[in-house]
């Protein structure tokens, strides 16, 4: 919704500032959109790999639906670790093995919709789980691999964000290689009258205001939306790691949850009575 209205803002405030002076078919030159689009379209699959062209895509999807997760997704998380918790704490940790093994089945995680559309998450709480189960009790060297793999996905996450940043900064000088080749045009039609001259310096003019506007109007805070995004996906990773970590020093369940809370940031987090409230709820149904 934000980025739309962000879209909505920077170019009703362009064009509605030029439309009082100008005429708005001087900027329609499509061939002068074919050029700095393709251009940078074609630099684009030239410097990414296939995984990284995959992830903008899916990202970029992502990223118009808004940000990634809620109060509401992480009062349903943490009611998930507590009940993960509670259950191992009660019938002892291989009784989370059916779980983690074939999660996609379990009645315990089931009931956590949000938590089982994440698949970077579930994987990363099964697969510690699993560690668990088989008896991997240091919470040091447990730590340790937590923080390589929170490093590794994201940075996987970052080169999408950084991919279409790149993009951005290179629409200018498209935009650029735009205006040059109208101007070639323009000087090759030099003998004709001002009024034609006038028209073809002002459509090679639009290939440069075209590549500054896409790439700073749009591109560029495209690119760091999607940096933002990856940020706000990797907290949701540190909550349960945090929670992880501090059940396997042998907290209870409940303070094992405070320790996951205490990782989130104020707008997001919410208070120790809604989670008390949520817990309460869960353990009743």
């Amino acid at each position: 919704m934000f980025f739309i209205i962000g879209f909505v803002i920077v170019f009703g405030s362009v064009l509605g500032g030029y439309m009082p002076h100008g005429d708005l078919a001087v900027l329609n030159q499509p061939l002068e959109v074919l050029i700095i689009c393709g251009a940078a379209l074609g630099a684009f699959i030239i410097s990414n790999p296939k995984p990284v062209l995959g992830k903008v895509v899916k990202t970029l999807g992502r990223v118009l639906k808004g940000p990634p997760h809620s109060k509401d997704s992480y009062v349903e998380l943490l009611t998930l670790l507590y009940a993960t918790f509670r259950l191992a704490k009660s019938k002892g940790m291989l009784a989370l093995e059916p779980h983690v093994e074939n999660p996609e089945e379990s009645e315990l995680f089931a009931n956590y919709p949000s938590f089982m559309g994440n698949q970077a998450a579930l994987t990363f709480f099964c697969d510690y789980l699993r560690l668990l189960t088989m008896g991997s009790d240091n919470p040091h060297e447990i730590e340790a691999l937590m923080d390589e793999d929170i490093e590794t996905l994201h940075e996987e996450d970052t080169h999408a964000a950084a991919a279409i940043t790149t993009l951005g900064d290179g629409l200018p000088a498209f935009g650029i290689v735009a205006a040059v080749l109208g101007v070639i045009i323009t000087m090759g039609s030099i003998t004709e009258p001002p009024e034609v001259l006038g028209g073809l310096i002002g459509g090679a003019l639009v290939g440069t205001f075209l590549g500054i506007l896409l790439a700073y109007g749009l591109v560029s805070p495209m690119g760091n939306s999607m940096k933002a995004y990856a940020d706000a996906d990797i907290k949701y990773i540190h909550c349960i790691k945090s929670g992880v970590l501090a059940h396997l020093n042998g907290y209870a369940p409940a303070i094992s949850v405070e320790f996951a809370r205490k990782t989130l940031q104020s707008h997001e987090r919410p208070s120790f009575m809604e989670v008390e409230e949520a817990l309460e709820g869960a353990l009743s149904s």
